[in-house]
């Protein structure tokens, strides 16, 4: 990002750099065709639902005046104007939790002043200072400062959408057992029992999607199907998920009253009372002076929650790992952000920007469909020179060539990319005499990663968000404790990779488990950093979290919580230096995720001979220090029948039939017979 900070450069810059790949945006989806609607299905789902669920919180937080319509219709309009309008197309669009927790706040604030009938207006002039502190923000470059924001902040916010997950779908469970506020406590499906059977579907309901949800993740890696259907699974188990579960819930007996199990609530977009968020314009004039300066306050929180969570967002989806070809445009997305939300504002909807994990999940989508395409017109090409007992240089040259005509490189950046690839093949050469190899191995090895750029799939997608609005009895359909499952799912799922998450739970692991950690894949400050710095680095984080959740929970002045997240930037420039050394604290709050692949430690032998070949070498006084049982080991080295697991290595068992192999062989004829007849 352009480091001046000249007004417009940084927007004018965008605008160049992108209006060069604009045309190519849309005529680069016409060489992918049909297989486009995969990973814009995939990205549908991933979209969708998430806004479905924040949907039905932000009802309940506003007492209707805002539903599931309304954060469905705010990311179709955003998303179908950023993906022609905006900058990096990648960058997908929605509701989010940050502005689900705003406008919960701006109810309870308008409650006590303007009222509930002025609530939307005055929500607008809220919106309408946002896009002014964001054209600012586009206006005067701000988002040079980007790069200040380190993987603290990121994590720590993370965290924190994370427990507003975990909140929601608790409380959503607990009030699965009340009497909705509003309803009538003498009908029948409000009577204690029925109440009652509500609240343990719910549980039933909740961790069922939960556990399935989590379960369906995991796909790729099971041992069973075939991978088309592993695959399958991964991508739309989730989604397949929901429909299942819903499914489950009309298999109720027939004895239980209507509306046990709780469905969510889901006005038709033609109502009267979602007719009107789109005249809530004509209200704001009724908003006194003092309120709509006042609004000021909230606007500059939001402004600066929208402009970190977006940029965070674009940067994730355009991170370097994808090779991405076309330049960014941070500026003017941000400015483009502006008009969304001032168009929102106006419209009585609450705003959408840039979303996480959606954006670089639509990124990785469209990455793997990319490689398809160039690896298989370079399989093409190397099986052809096969077929001509071309060498291996030849073949590689037709790869070579094949790779420049799919993705448009020039030679010298292919000759960069495919060096790898290059390289592997060349070596065949030297060791392999027939030259025979298999392309799809090596082109699955060193094939570069790159991405579909273009706009189709996020046009797409968000016409699909905007189609959703007219099968609103549909998602009518969906008990309310499947959102609260889905929510956990959510909180849960983006806890991996987190390694503020990895260093809580390496708080509880005593010093001798400590070698389980390294055993595995671990993040590289595990063996670098000492470990009084991580305890102290990870306590500070625990006690900032709980800061930043502490506010959420104060009325009315729980509108600052994105307050801390931009102090933050002075305590890790000013502050955390003087604590920890410069060498830890890079390794704690690394710009990029570092991971050590696993090494095992070895013990004594415990009297089992076998045990010493699958445990690792350590110096006798760490031996001395693991708190490792001899119990432990043995339950290890044995199956639950209780046999003890002979364990050899591949090449051994190899080596062992060769030779049983190669002594049947020599074996006189009749020999063989006899063998045989045994």
């Amino acid at each position: 990002m352009d480091q001046e900070w000249t007004p417009f450069k940084g927007v004018v810059d965008d605008v160049k750099g992108r209006l060069k790949c604009y045309k190519r945006d849309w005529l680069d989806t016409c060489n992918t065709g049909a297989r486009i609607l995969a990973p814009t299905a995939y990205i549908f789902f991933a979209s969708a639902l998430p806004v479905i669920a924040f949907g039905e919180q932000l009802s309940r937080e506003t007492d209707g005046s805002l539903s599931t319509v309304e954060t469905l219709a705010s990311t179709a309009i955003c998303g179908i104007i950023h993906s022609i309008f905006g900058g990096q197309p990648l960058l997908i669009l929605g509701v989010a939790e940050p502005t689900i927790i705003m406008y919960s706040l701006l109810y309870s604030f308008a409650k006590k002043t303007v009222g509930t009938e002025l609530y939307l207006a005055w929500a607008g002039w809220v919106c309408v200072w946002t896009a002014l502190m964001l054209f600012l923000l586009a206006i005067f470059n701000a988002s040079n400062i980007i790069i200040r924001f380190t993987r603290v902040a990121g994590e720590l916010f993370g965290m924190l959408i994370t427990v507003l997950f975990l909140q929601e779908a608790i409380k959503g469970v607990v009030s699965e057992f009340n009497v909705p506020i509003g309803e009538n406590a003498s009908e029948e499906k409000n009577h204690f029992q029925w109440l009652y059977t509500n609240g343990l579907l719910a549980v039933i309901f909740s961790i069922g999607v939960l556990i399935t949800s989590l379960k369906s993740t995991q796909a790729r890696s099971w041992k069973y199907g075939t991978g088309l259907f592993r695959s399958l699974i991964a991508d739309y188990g989730v989604p397949l998920t929901v429909v299942v579960w819903t499914a489950l819930s009309y298999g109720v007996p027939s004895g239980i009253p209507e509306g046990v199990p709780r469905r969510l609530f889901c006005p038709d977009p033609l109502d009267s009372k979602s007719l009107y968020h789109w005249t809530v314009a004509k209200d704001m004039g009724k908003i006194p002076a003092v309120y709509i300066f006042a609004a000021i306050i909230p606007a500059l929180m939001i402004a600066g929650l929208y402009f970190f969570d977006h940029s965070v967002a674009a940067q994730m989806a355009q991170q370097k790992e994808f090779n991405l070809k076309n330049p960014s445009a941070y500026h003017y997305d941000i400015l483009l952000l502006g008009v969304m939300t001032l168009i929102c504002g106006l419209l009585g909807l609450p705003p959408s920007n840039g979303v996480l994990p959606q954006s670089p999940m639509h990124t990785r989508s469209l990455a793997v469909l990319k490689k398809q395409q160039i690896r298989k017109q370079m399989v093409k090409s190397a099986k052809e020179g096969m077929e001509m007992q071309a060498t291996n240089s030849e073949i590689y040259g037709r790869m070579h060539a094949a790779f420049i005509e799919m993705d448009g490189a020039s030679s010298h950046v292919a000759d960069k990319d495919l060096a790898n690839l290059k390289e592997a093949v060349m070596k065949i050469d030297d060791e392999d005499m027939d030259g025979k190899f298999d392309p799809e191995k090596y082109i699955d090895l060193h094939l570069p990663v790159r991405v579909n750029e273009q706009r189709v799939s996020n046009l797409v997608q968000s016409l699909l968000v905007g189609v959703a609005l007219c099968i609103t009895p549909v998602i009518k359909m969906i008990p309310t404790s499947v959102l609260w499952g889905y929510f956990a799912y959510m909180a849960i799922d983006s806890l991996p990779g987190n390694q503020f998450w990895e260093r809580i739970l390496l708080l509880f692991v005593p010093p001798g488990r400590r070698f389980k950690v390294i055993q595995g894949f671990h993040a590289s400050f595990v063996e670098l950093v000492p470990f009084k710095y991580i305890f102290m680095f990870t306590m500070f984080q625990i006690a900032y979290l709980l800061l930043c959740f502490g506010i959420t929970w104060i009325p009315i002045a729980g509108i600052l919580f994105p307050l801390p997240f931009f102090l933050l930037i002075s305590i890790r420039e000013h502050i955390l230096p003087k604590v920890f050394p410069a060498e830890y604290l890079r390794q704690l709050d690394a710009a990029e995720y570092e991971e050590i692949i696993g090494h095992s430690f070895k013990t004594r032998s415990l009297s089992l001979r076998d045990i010493d070949r699958d445990i690792p070498d350590t110096d006798s006084e760490d031996e001395d220090s693991l708190d490792l049982s001899a119990a432990e080991i043995l339950d290890e080295m044995t199956t639950r029948r209780g046999e003890l697991k002979h364990r050899t290595s591949f090449n051994d068992r190899q080596v062992s039939f060769n030779n049983r192999q190669g002594s049947f062989n020599d074996r006189p004829p009749q020999q063989h017979h006899q063998a045989h007849d045994v």
